[in-house]
């Protein structure tokens, strides 16, 4: 007789609620790490125009009281998810993860945190619910492919909705049962399109996602149901996203064996715009340190990526302002290479630059054919970055991997103007344990950052 093998949903569902994360300092540490990381980004994208628009045109029909980061204000535990992802992602500075490709805190935390506040869990409950939502994202991420990203997916929308019903599942200590309609009710909700990259609607996505699977959770927990084999029936999650691409022994394979916020981990963004166009902007900054040439004795530039490698960067040579520029690999080369360094201000609602635009139209992108094909290995990442100057000298610089940095307090401290209300926030993030805790540090949160 054969041993009847357990529906790949519902062992998904054992694993998330049998995890011990906080078994592992060195899980727990990073998953601290990074929420410091997520509050600098929520901080940064408050008063973002798109941020004030959501909540004009959200708080008509909401009261509540789940707190909104970076505003005295309170909305209903579904508007305030949607808005913190919203801000968090607006500067698309917050952290991404390779089994990902895209940004899994900022779908997980919003949700995570009104549901942990609201039903006075404690703070290291929270952060091990976190990491578990975190692994759940990347597994998932890990067994869909690359083709559901490729073909016009926003993995952080589509997948966001999974990691945050995941960790609310694991906090709240679900069924296995419950668990397995909360996953599918957040997958059911799975949208995102590729397209909206460089509009409003990308940083709203984070928000839908973390509200999505906020709702799943809530939905499945009060009895409400839906299928309980998303990721095992014939047309579930892997017939409608992968596009002949699954490979689901990802979703279980070592789970936990490392944890995934510490293999491969979690990139913390050192700049406020999209992921593909950092090894660009590293490289900018090392030619403009060793080689010393003046933009203005160039005469072209080629950035050379793996297949695959810009898929993100859309906004090409002419971006019209900022926001369009954070998905430039050209901007990003011209202005890292004139200014040295790439600020919020680079990539705000302000028209770009004259003489930024003038050397981005002077930027080509290539592709290495030869290489392999970007995927959730890290070590596939690389540009070439070739300089042609006036003279015909020429000149070639390589980057390889995905820079970040390890340590967000500067970046946090940047992020809240040095506001001595907020400066507590870093060292409660790192040591908080409790409910009281947890309960502190929203009220923390809940405040104008003018």
């Amino acid at each position: 007789m054969h041993e009847t093998q357990i529906p790949i949903t519902l062992a998904l569902s054992k694993a998330i609620l049998s995890s011990l994360p906080l078994d592992d300092a060195e899980a727990i540490k990073a998953a601290r790490t990074a929420l410091i990381d997520f509050f600098a980004c929520a901080f940064g994208g408050a008063d973002d125009r798109s941020t004030k628009i959501l909540m004009e045109v959200l708080a008509g029909g909401s009261s509540g009281e789940a707190i909104v980061i970076g505003h005295a204000k309170r909305f209903d535990l579904f508007t305030a998810t949607l808005i913190n992802g919203h801000s968090g992602h607006v500067l698309d500075y917050d952290d991404v993860h390779a089994s990902v490709r895209g940004h899994p805190t900022i779908a997980i935390i919003p949700a995570l945190l009104s549901v942990a506040v609201q039903d006075k869990k404690n703070a290291s409950d929270f952060i091990a619910a976190y990491v578990v939502g975190l692994e759940t994202m990347a597994r998932i991420g890990l067994a869909i492919g690359t083709k559901h990203y490729e073909n016009g997916f926003h993995a952080t929308a589509t997948l966001g909705t999974i990691g945050a019903a995941a960790a609310i599942a694991y906090l709240l200590k679900f069924s296995e049962q419950t668990t397995a309609v909360a996953l599918g009710l957040a997958a059911t909700q799975s949208a995102g399109l590729r397209l909206q990259f460089g509009y409003d609607a990308k940083p709203l996505h984070a928000g839908l996602a973390s509200r999505a699977g906020l709702m799943a959770a809530r939905l499945a927990q009060a009895g409400f149901q839906g299928a309980p084999n998303f990721l095992d029936n014939r047309i579930g999650f892997f017939s409608a996203f992968s596009f002949g691409d699954e490979q689901p022994h990802h979703v279980l394979e070592n789970w936990g064996k490392p944890w995934q916020i510490v293999s491969p981990g979690l990139t913390l963004k050192a700049f406020p715009c999209c992921t593909a166009s950092h090894p660009v902007a590293v490289g900018a900054l090392q030619l403009r340190e060793t080689r010393k040439f003046e933009p203005g004795s160039i005469q072209a530039v080629n950035i050379t990526f793996p297949p695959g490698g810009d898929a993100a960067l859309v906004a090409g040579t002419s971006p019209n302002t900022g926001i369009d520029a954070r998905f430039s690999a050209e901007y990003v080369f011209a202005a890292a290479l004139i200014d040295g360094e790439l600020s919020i201000g680079h990539f705000d609602e302000r028209p770009v630059r004259s003489d930024l635009l003038e050397l981005a139209t002077k930027v080509t992108r290539s592709h290495d054919a030869t290489a392999r094909r970007l995927s959730p290995d890290p070590t596939t990442r690389f540009v070439v970055i070739d300089v042609t100057l006036n003279n015909g000298q020429r000149i070639s610089h390589r980057v390889e991997g995905l820079p970040g940095i390890s340590d967000p307090s500067e970046k946090f401290a940047d992020a809240t103007g040095g506001n001595p209300k907020f400066a507590g926030i870093p060292v409660l993030v790192r040591t908080m344990t409790s409910s009281e805790d947890l309960q502190t540090l929203a009220h923390l949160l809940n405040q104008n950052t003018n």
